[in-house]
């Protein structure tokens, strides 16, 4: 035991345990860690190792008599005909069937796979959690063949039921011991009670409040998490086994009726109802094929409502939602080229305004994968008794107005994104701080963490969306002395796509539209002009459009070539294009002049000016055409690293419309033809 295990046992007594010991029996034993940490805390509550052994053995032989599986279930019935009474661990449920005279309980084992099990009434009211998904307990089972229902033959009786969970937990007490931590040793007494040992080197400040952002569904209502990142970080690990209010769905599950019931069916209460968080482990996109699926989902996500088109009408419910997925690769190029949310369904990937309603993004290429020496030998809190905290006490309380003693949210913060933060903090703070004091740079430093959790969205968004989600630049203001601080997502990084040098002669930026795709994209051209017999080829991306978009621009410059002041034969040039797509993009149809300049660039050996992005479409006869979708072209550009971005003089009545943030940042060239553009983009 170090000093952080003494002070936490004598502040918490009876609500620690080893969590070392936790670990050693979860290896062997599928059940729930609350169980385990039940069983540990009533035979291993002590320091002696040689007692601490001997407690193991009694608690491996508790679990071996007492927890049985499902495919036991007719030897358990075998076993209670014959013996008349067993007693038994199991997770145990009950409903209610009101179609009965009075009224009338039936209990459902789920380990054993029991079910119309005779309970009295009595228990039931003295445990309410029995209603409202269950709850693990030593129970004794007897057997009666006396009694029956609707002419059938119900012999298994529930005669005594003891919950193994902590009935309930003094928020006083609770506040008082936490009172007697620093804030540090608060987070570090958090991390021991998820299994991990906060001592690690890899395990640095801003990684701790990543591990406690997974806590924060189960104590801020409605809070809407997502994490991608690679496998074996432990995503799904606190979902599954820190709380029983929370229940992880893998694979195909999570339908709408799973999770907001079923349509006319009391007994059939939606997942969101029942429980304070449903955690999706590995997304699958038959969940979402629905257009309507999806429409109750981003309502829900929005309101904490929803409504099954039955006489229920709306429900509320105050679940949070959670989507844990598998993400590889190089994060930061594919936050360039892409966006961050690639790796979910198809079903999903794309949109929007599903995407919108995440409170928080957490970066889970961040994360460590899991190794052994990340695991704590030390106390912990008992699971069960912070679960029954966060579900009773901390999940009615709300701090979402705790940062305005201190600072308020900048410009770019719009409502939706107001909440998000508001609501990161909250449950930052209820978790490192249940009393709600915190001081003025504590409050700046979750407040800055989930501005970039709630960034990460949006930058995502504005990948999608372009210029309607433009606004990324989130930030806070200091009310003392007025000063605005920014908030960047580090995966954006300081490296830029565009060069701020010279480039060849032949190389530039465009941005295109792909007509079958959709969206914009950023492409590099590069081309070549060497001795030879007029060879035209073209490669890399080469749809349609690109391919006559570069034939057009040559056969321009071949009839326009003495006009230019060029004394040069293009029949005696073979030109070579690679066409670069930066952004996934298939095909364009307007990237004209950007060929035109690189071609002449690549024929007179003359370098073009760093950061130049050209926008531009052509005819054969040098009509220009207005760039369609501007202000989304110009916010790739200038993601993508661009100082200067040239445009046909058409476009200045597109400028009212363009957001000030691109044109304080952007310079911005014009062009009236072919020819001034190409005198505007070569190099002095």
């Amino acid at each position: 035991m170090d000093e952080l295990d003494q002070k936490l046992l004598s502040a918490f007594p009876g609500r620690v345990v080893r969590k070392d010991l936790v670990k050693r029996l979860k290896v062997g034993f599928n059940v729930p860690v609350y169980v385990l940490e039940y069983l540990l805390g009533k035979y291993c509550s002590t320091i002696d190792e040689d007692e601490i052994e001997q407690g193991l053995q009694r608690v491996k032989t508790t679990i071996t008599e007492r927890i049985v599986s499902g495919d036991q279930s007719e030897l358990i019935k075998v076993r209670l005909q014959r013996d008349g009474s067993m007693k038994l661990i199991d997770l145990v449920s009950t409903t209610f069937d009101e179609k009965v005279q009075g009224g009338k309980f039936w209990a459902k084992l789920a380990t054993c796979g029991l079910s119309r099990v005779h309970i009295e009434r009595e228990l039931v009211y003295k445990h309410e959690r029995l209603l409202t998904g269950g709850v693990w307990a030593n129970l004794e089972l007897v057997y009666d063949d006396s009694l029956s229902e609707g002419g059938k033959i119900r012999p298994f009786v529930v005669s005594r039921l003891a919950p193994i969970q902590i009935a309930s937990a003094n928020f006083d007490d609770f506040v008082a011991g936490r009172n007697q931590f620093s804030r540090d040793e608060w987070i570090d007494v958090l991390m021991r009670s998820m299994g991990y040992e906060p001592s690690h080197a890899d395990f640095t400040p801003r990684r701790k409040l990543m591990f406690l952002l997974r806590l924060v569904p189960m104590v801020e209502q409605n809070y809407n998490l997502i994490e991608l990142g690679p496998r074996g970080t432990g995503k799904s690990y606190i979902y599954r086994e820190i709380s029983p209010y929370v229940i992880l769905l893998s694979g195909g599950q999570g339908n709408v009726p799973d999770l907001f019931g079923w349509k006319n069916r009391r007994d059939k209460p939606g997942l969101v109802v029942k429980y304070d968080a449903v955690a999706f482990d590995e997304v699958a996109g038959s969940n979402f094929k629905r257009d309507a699926d999806k429409q109750m989902y981003k309502g829900y996500m929005e309101q904490g409502s929803f409504s099954r088109g039955d006489d229920k009408g709306t429900l509320s419910a105050d679940a949070g939602i959670i989507f844990n997925g598998n993400m590889d690769g190089d994060v930061e190029t594919t936050a360039r080229v892409s966006h961050l949310f690639s790796a979910l369904p198809e079903a999903v990937r794309d949109d929007m305004a599903f995407h919108d309603r995440w409170h928080a993004y957490l970066p889970g290429w961040e994360m460590p994968k899991m190794q052994p020496d990340y695991f704590t030998s030390h106390l912990g809190f008992i699971a069960d008794y912070v679960a029954e905290i966060y579900h009773t006490e901390l999940r009615r309380r709300n701090y979402t107005d705790i940062h305005n003693q201190f600072y308020s949210l900048g410009s770019h913060v719009e409502e939706r994104d107001r909440k998000a933060v508001v609501r990161t903090v909250s449950g930052l703070v209820k978790l490192i701080h249940p009393d709600g004091n915190c001081t003025k740079s504590e409050v700046q430093e979750y407040l800055s963490f989930a501005i970039e959790l709630r960034r990460r969205v949006k930058e995502q968004l504005k990948r999608m969306g372009g210029i309607e989600y433009s606004k990324v630049n989130l930030s806070y203001i200091d009310e003392q002395d007025g000063q605005e601080t920014f908030i960047a997502c580090p995966e954006l990084g300081s490296a830029q796509m565009i060069p701020s040098g010279p480039l060849e002669p032949g190389d530039l930026f465009t941005v295109g539209f792909d007509p079958n795709e959709g969206r914009y994209s950023l492409y590099r051209i590069q081309i070549t002009a060497t001795p030879g017999t007029t060879r035209f080829n073209i490669i890399g991306t080469t749809g349609r459009g690109i391919k006559e978009s570069a034939r057009m621009a040559y056969d321009y410059l071949k009839a326009n070539i003495r006009k230019l002041g060029i004394e040069r034969d293009l029949n005696t040039y073979d030109i070579n294009v690679q066409v670069i797509s930066l952004m996934q993009g298939k095909e364009a149809t307007d990237l004209g002049v950007a060929f035109y300049i690189g071609l002449v660039s690549a024929l007179l050996r003359r370098p073009l000016a760093g950061g130049l992005v050209v926008l531009g479409q052509m005819s054969l006869h040098g009509v220009l055409s207005r760039v369609e979708g501007l202000g989304d072209k110009l916010r790739i550009a200038l993601d993508a690293g661009a100082k200067r971005v040239m445009i046909p003089t058409e476009n200045s009545r597109d400028f009212a419309t363009l957001p000030p943030e691109i044109l304080d940042k952007l310079q911005i060239d014009f062009y009236s033809d072919p020819r001034q553009a190409i005198f505007k983009a070569l190099v002095d």
